[in-house]
């Protein structure tokens, strides 16, 4: 693989339209994730957003023919190497991941080309991906699922993680926090965004 979670970019402006590109990866998927009922069917891996170009792992080929591997993105996220990660690893307390057994689980959940999401005349070279992953502060242990006790401070609370891939390396990481905001209104939830911060 081309790329990976330490890949860094090299050029200011490619470093601009690569946080870009992961940020309009995020908010691609947040309109997916506003329209599901079910966020542990997210968690779980078994529901994903309609923009995605086939079956969530293997490698893609980038416009500038470099690849990238999805199943390694994913492993990067949750235990900081592209092998596969055994349970120990998701469960162990670190300094990055303290939570222990809610210790967030990223699943894919949108990936493609960023041309295939933005208006016909922008031509992007990046290649986005976006996982979802629980809030770490929820009590029930159980990551591939939202919590169901309203009294949980995690409960109808996701992370977002997207991130961009391009040319000469450039890798872009943008991670968000997102709530259900409670609206009595039946249909697609309203999303309020709890942060957004740059991981790179």
């Amino acid at each position: 693989m081309d790329h990976d979670g330490g890949a860094d970019c090299q050029g200011f402006g490619v470093g601009l339209e690569g946080r870009y590109a992961a940020g309009a990866a995020a908010e691609r998927a947040l309109i997916d994730l506003g329209a599901s009922a079910d966020w542990t069917a997210v968690l779980d891996g078994s529901s994903r957003s309609t923009f995605n170009d086939g079956a969530p792992s293997g490698t893609r080929r980038l416009p500038d023919n470099s690849t990238i591997d999805l199943d390694a993105v994913r492993n990067w996220a949750n235990c900081a190497h592209a092998s596969a990660c055994s349970d120990t690893e998701l469960a162990a307390v670190t300094a990055e991941r303290p939570w222990g057994a809610n210790n967030p689980r990223w699943q894919l959940f949108a990936y493609g080309l960023l041309s295939e999401i933005t208006a016909p005349s922008i031509v992007s070279p990046f290649y986005v991906i976006v996982l979802v992953a629980d809030d770490p502060s929820e009590q029930d242990g159980n990551p591939l699922r939202d919590a169901v006790d309203p009294m949980d401070p995690g409960a109808g609370v996701i992370q977002v993680r997207g991130e961009a891939f391009g040319p000469r390396g450039a890798h872009r990481v943008v991670a968000l926090t997102v709530a259900r905001a409670v609206t009595g209104v039946a249909g697609p939830a309203t999303l309020r965004v709890i942060s957004w911060r740059a991981l790179s």
